[in-house]
């Protein structure tokens, strides 16, 4: 379905086309274009000089109605998460969402510990901090791995991801401290803190643990090539993928026993997942590189291929 289509969809039944005064005049013309013609129920909408006008300004006052009530709206929420309240959305893994009091026709909802999935929670920063028992202290992708081939799967049966584990390992609302209005929902762009509402809830870990989690993530602060750039100075970015699974290869770093940095290529589900995911191989950058080059140089720089195509451009010139 196609942008302007799922936009007819959803705003037919409301008073306002767009929400934004610059996007309806944007469709509206559109529409004209192609030989459409909005017709408003409440609105009167002409096609001369005068009606444009009077469109325009009705578009900016709903554009000014639909700010204001989205920052009244925003501020109650704030309030609500203050008295400890949840807003709504999925709850964190580790707790879960029950009804707190009754007020007039609504049910004030806060978050408790979901003893079916805390003990999980726990396990992660343990692992981090400590280790299993008979390896030491653990890394994300380690924690990973290990709860992927042990099947401790996420709350909703899947595997766990890089992402996810570190999410946990990060997130306040585990000492107790849920934060709201972080960032903004149209760029996504991190809000000061003095938007940001606290919301108290049961911790599942001490202070002092989370604390020491941060300072070593701080310490570590791990860094991995994303799985899809189209384009960097690594010669297959984007376009080498892992036979097994369809996931991006992506360059790893280590050390070799000589002190030395080498580089490799990876299957990123692997890389995300452990074995669990995917089992696919790791290959030296050099290498493949140079597979890859010498390809091409075969296929494609032949000297009767050359000839053919230069052959080809000077006709055309």
């Amino acid at each position: 379905m196609s942008p302007l289509r799922r936009r007819l969809r959803q705003e037919r039944a409301g008073s306002r086309f767009f929400r934004d005064a610059f996007d309806m005049e944007f469709y509206v013309r559109k529409l004209a274009k192609n030989g459409v013609k909005l017709v408003s129920i409440t609105q009167e909408m002409g096609d001369d000089p005068m009606h444009v006008m009077m469109r325009q300004i009705m578009a900016l006052f709903d554009e000014y109605q639909s700010k204001e009530n989205a920052k009244h709206v925003l501020r109650a929420m704030n309030e609500n998460a203050r008295q400890g309240f949840w807003n709504g959305a999925l709850s964190p893994i580790g707790y879960r969402i029950v009804a707190a009091e009754q007020r007039g026709s609504k049910t004030k909802k806060k978050l408790e510990i979901d003893p079916l999935h805390a003990d999980t929670v726990r396990l992660i920063y343990r692992l981090f901090l400590e280790g299993d028992g008979v390896k030491g202290p653990m890394g994300v992708k380690a924690i990973t791995c290990y709860l992927n081939e042990r099947r401790i799967f996420t709350r909703d049966g899947g595997r766990w991801g890089l992402a996810s584990i570190h999410q946990i390992l990060t997130r306040t609302t585990y000492i107790g401290e849920h934060r709201f209005n972080t960032r903004s929902h149209k760029d996504r762009e991190k809000k000061p803190e003095s938007e940001v509402a606290v919301m108290a809830c049961p911790p599942l870990i001490d202070r002092e643990t989370f604390d020491t989690v941060q300072a070593r993530l701080k310490a570590r602060n791990p860094r991995m090539t994303p799985a899809r750039v189209t384009s960097g100075p690594t010669l297959l970015t984007g376009i080498c993928f892992c036979a097994k699974c369809g996931g991006a290869m992506t360059m790893r770093t280590g050390k070799g026993s000589a002190g030395g940095t080498y580089r490799y290529y990876t299957c990123s589900t692997k890389a995300r997942q452990g074995k669990t995911g995917c089992e696919g191989r790791s290959i030296p950058m050099d290498r493949l590189d140079q597979l890859v080059a010498s390809h091409l140089e075969d296929r494609l720089l032949r000297p009767e291929r050359l000839e053919t195509i230069l052959t080809s451009v000077l006709d055309r010139r």
